[in-house]
């Protein structure tokens, strides 16, 4: 069995390898810091973005990252927004960047 992060453990790490690429990030939600789940959004800074959460893919047995919505950055905002006020435990991180780069995909992130 592995042994799962918390999600403060988790967000904090995820800060730290995005600040050391350079990329601005902030959160703008804390959520339960042992087990709330996790959204990431980039804005792509031309009035785009996308938003990410975690699911569970049957066919790999593994969590992997899939877009929850992308389009107008204030229509992925008004997404956030319900997925929060039904979720309170649910932690909201935003970053920015032109490329996309979230690096959800490397080791130790996308897992």
């Amino acid at each position: 069995m592995t042994a799962r992060l918390t999600s403060d453990l988790w967000v904090s790490a995820y800060l730290t390898r995005l600040r050391l690429a350079d990329i601005p990030v902030y959160v703008t939600a804390k959520g339960d810091p042992t087990a709330g789940a996790v959204l990431v959004k980039v804005a792509l800074l031309n009035g785009q973005a996308r938003a990410y959460q975690r699911s569970f893919d049957l066919l790999a047995d593994a969590r992997v990252w899939v877009v929850l919505v992308e389009g107008l950055e204030a229509e992925v905002d008004a997404v956030i927004a319900r997925q929060r006020s039904r979720d309170r435990d649910l932690w909201v991180i935003e970053m920015e960047d032109r490329q996309g780069r979230t690096l959800l995909d490397q080791s130790g992130l996308r897992d």
